[in-house]
């Protein structure tokens, strides 16, 4: 769909990217970038016409997390939570709920944030969910859930007793969707779920990440989307290997067009020559990661996990390039650079699991040529 991969390609280009700065340091320009996604139906693109949605393809939705990644890391952080969520419950058997809602995220009427990282945990459970009549009841602790403030529930992933997961909806915020919470400026949602006021974090604080403490909140079958069996989301896991690399690649290039501006402003020849050098590797590192994205199965693991890791290579390489052809000037928290290489620490880390820090680990650690 021709129409809409050039919209979304002028809508991050010029809207998200002329609102970089103050997207990253304000929660109102960041929630009105995403009231006009919600305006134009794009908070679902991949869902199909039977919910609403356009139906993007794989590919093209690749292609717009690696622009978004670009243009804005908090953007491109927070959208993809909803994003996420909505693939999630289009999956779902349960077809009551998915009648509800899944038109109604298309368009921003319904706005779903996740909380399942802690599955990926060893030991025991810190959330966990016990059947009871009509539902499940939900104790413990969610350590990581984006949007608060932005979406008024999300998909929380709890453990069951037989190792399985459930997953649900529970609210996260008791107040309107437009109404963006600023740090310090919070409620708990009931007695039941007691939310913490947003993180002070590094990079894409205003995409406001909160923790959770859930002690006996009732899930009633109703807004449950699914059961996984145990082990899901490490399956899950190997399967989406190079999907965190398309922020990767984005993020890369935008030290790459910071690195470019600053060449053409000092026309040095060694500036230059660097970001001819990075950006003939980001290309090979794109094309390396394209391959390796149309393949799921396990003999290509090791395959998917070095485009990873190269990605996060480039990345932070691009961001340092892009930090160093800027001088002094990359030190003050509104300069472009800056923003790109507090991302780029983010975008290293993102659903970051033990194979995926030792691949990245030695890449990093590799001998030079």
């Amino acid at each position: 769909m021709p129409d809409l991969t050039c919209d979304l390609t002028s809508f991050l280009g010029q809207d998200v990217r002329e609102k970089a700065s103050v997207i990253d340091e304000w929660t109102t320009p960041l929630g009105e970038i995403i009231d006009t996604m919600c305006e134009r139906g794009w908070m679902a693109l991949r869902l199909g016409p039977e919910w609403g949605g356009p139906g993007l393809s794989d590919n093209d939705f690749r292609d717009f997390q690696m622009e978004a990644a670009r243009y804005s890391g908090a953007f491109a952080f927070l959208q993809t939570q909803h994003q996420s969520a909505a693939v999630m419950i289009a999956r779902s058997e349960n077809e009551v709920l998915k009648a509800d809602i899944l038109p109604k995220m298309v368009d921003g009427r319904r706005l779903v944030g996740v909380g399942f990282s802690q599955l990926r945990r060893s030991g025991p459970p810190i959330m966990r969910a016990t059947a009871v009549d009509g539902g499940y009841l939900l104790e413990g602790h969610v350590p990581w859930v984006t949007g608060y403030g932005y979406y008024p529930e999300f998909l929380i992933g709890a453990q069951l007793p037989d190792g399985r997961a459930v997953f649900g909806l529970v609210p996260l915020a008791l107040r309107d969707q437009n109404d963006i919470v600023r740090a310090g400026n919070y409620s708990p949602v009931s007695k039941e779920v007691q939310t913490t006021a947003p993180m002070q974090l590094a990079a894409m604080g205003t995409a406001n990440t909160v923790t959770l403490d859930i002690d006996g909140f009732f899930l009633p079958a109703s807004h449950v989307a699914m059961i996984r069996p145990e082990g899901w989301i490490q399956r899950n896991d190997r399967l989406n290997i190079t999907l965190q690399a398309n922020f990767a690649i984005g993020c890369a290039r935008a030290g790459l067009d910071v690195l470019e501006r600053n060449a053409k402003k000092k026309d040095e020849k060694f500036v230059w020559a660097a970001f001819e050098a990075l950006n003939a590797e980001h290309v090979r590192c794109h094309a390396a990661l394209a391959v390796a994205s149309g393949t799921t199965d396990d003999a290509t693991i090791p395959q998917r996990l070095a485009a990873r890791a190269w990605a996060i290579d480039v990345m932070q390489r691009c961001a340092w390039a892009a930090v160093t052809s800027s001088s002094g000037a990359a030190n003050s928290l509104q300069h472009p650079a800056q923003r790109i290489l507090r991302e780029a620490l983010v975008f290293t880390v993102s659903a970051q699991t033990g194979p995926v820090m030792e691949a990245t680990l030695s890449r990093l650690t590799e001998s030079p040529i």
